[in-house]
């Protein structure tokens, strides 16, 4: 397997030193953002549509939501297995390929009234589909585009990017829809897959994919590769375990925390999702640190700190009582904090995945912790609404927020915590026959 190290063009000369010199870079973060805005705007402009058009009542729209977010269960082990046998540039073009022709079909559809709820709920199915594919593959695609010590700042500027996304996406898709119209502004949402896929195909890099047999082993086989690398590394299973103990306790808390804020605290709408919105420009802060604290402090010892500075941030939150200034402040305080520990972790545990994985199973490797996080997420929102329900807000609030620490714990007790400021290397242990990487410059 070559070495992962270097990069070179398609030219054959060096990757640049500077990421925003790198034009191969600065496509793939172009694309990547543009996917992401079309994406969030979208999380907005299909409920709209269904609520103002379609007339849909709360458990259509719970339906709604529900079929959009399904794929990353039911896709990603699948997705990973498939992206680690394609290059990564070819399926993210035709991701957004997909997206643009869909939610513009949906529109079109829309203006001449022939846009039921059924039809609805497969354009929200197959838009969250594809995005599993290109979510996947933008991430394993930076590995084969940038140096290795380029990883930690290009996952910073791509998390960034996100981060921005999830803040503006939701507002810009509200925004369209009550300028545009709901069908106008599907249409204008497509503009945005379509430009990702412009700024994608200008992606022009060797890049280094798994060779494809006569007899490709089944899906099912390179699942099972992915799950037994996953779990024989210990740097990735303590990753699986720390992002399946954190999704399953969060899930839990924000159950707790939406039932806490208003019933307890006696706050009104508004000012819930201002307490909410404010983890939004902590994370666009956690991007910025995560370019510069892993390579100064050490990968590991920044990773456990912020964890739990932003985890436990939230055990604040059952001392208050009432609506004061002073509650509020408190909250918006405890969202930035937050946010700006979860992106910290988020782009810094990405780079360490990314550098301990062979590009062979990358896609794999993220598919599979990002299915082991997800997974439990519906749980962890069932007992959060048992607990409510048994013990009071107030004390489940307590009792999940000291549980999302033991996300920091699990770093704590494994290999995570000592990484230092040098990312470590893939183990030498080749992958499989059929996963053997071979060199090809995109057309």
């Amino acid at each position: 397997m070559p070495s992962t190290t270097s990069a070179v063009s398609d030219s054959g000369r060096p990757v640049p030193s500077g990421l925003w010199r790198d034009a191969a870079f600065r496509g793939l973060w172009l694309g990547q953002t543009a996917s992401q805005l079309g994406e969030h705007a979208g999380l907005v402009i299909l409920p709209l549509f269904a609520v103002l058009t379609l007339h849909a009542g709360a458990g259509e729209l719970g339906v709604l939501r529900a079929v959009g977010q399904a794929p990353v269960l039911l896709l990603s082990l699948f997705v990973g297995a498939w992206v680690d046998g394609w290059r990564t540039r070819t399926t993210m073009m035709l991701a957004d390929a997909g997206r643009a022709l869909v939610l513009g079909a949906a529109a079109v559809a829309a203006v001449l009234g022939c846009l039921g709820m059924p039809a609805l709920l497969a354009v929200a199915f197959v838009l969250g589909a594809l995005s599993v594919f290109f979510d996947v593959a933008y991430q394993s695609s930076l590995v084969r585009l940038v140096r290795r010590d380029q990883l930690v700042r290009g996952n910073s500027a791509l998390e960034g990017s996100r981060s921005a996304a999830q803040i503006g996406g939701p507002a810009l898709g509200g925004g369209l829809v009550s300028v545009l119209s709901a069908p106008f502004a599907a249409a204008f949402g497509a503009l945005f897959f379509a430009l990702s896929f412009l700024s994608v195909r200008r992606i022009r890099r060797a890049e280094s994919i798994p060779d494809r047999p006569e007899r490709p082993p089944r899906a099912r086989q390179r699942i099972r590769e992915g799950l037994r690398f996953v779990v024989g590394d210990p740097v990735l299973r303590a990753v699986c375990l720390a992002s399946a103990a954190f999704q399953f306790c969060f899930a839990a808390m924000m159950t707790v925390y939406l039932l806490f804020l208003p019933g307890e605290l006696h706050l009104s709408g508004a000012v819930v999702g201002l307490a909410l919105a404010a983890a939004g420009p902590g994370a666009l802060l956690g991007s910025l640190l995560a370019a510069r604290l892993p390579n100064r402090f050490g990968h590991g010892a920044v990773l456990v700190t912020a964890a739990a500075l932003g985890d436990g941030a939230f055990l604040c939150v059952p001392a208050l009582h009432g609506s004061s200034a002073v509650t509020v402040a408190v909250l918006l305080a405890v969202g930035f904090v937050f946010g700006a520990g979860g992106q910290l972790v988020n782009v810094t545990v990405t780079a360490v995945r990314q550098a301990v994985t062979p590009d062979g199973m990358q896609g794999r490797a993220a598919a599979t912790i990002t299915f082991a996080g997800m997974g439990l997420t519906p749980l962890g929102s069932l007992l959060g609404g048992f607990l409510a329900q048994e013990w009071g807000t107030r004390t489940s609030l307590l009792v999940t927020a000291a549980g999302m620490l033991l996300s920091p714990v699990l770093m704590a007790l494994s290999p995570l915590v000592r990484l230092g400021r040098t990312l470590p290397a893939p183990q030498d242990t080749p992958p499989p026959a059929a996963d053997r990487p071979r060199t090809a410059t995109l057309p």
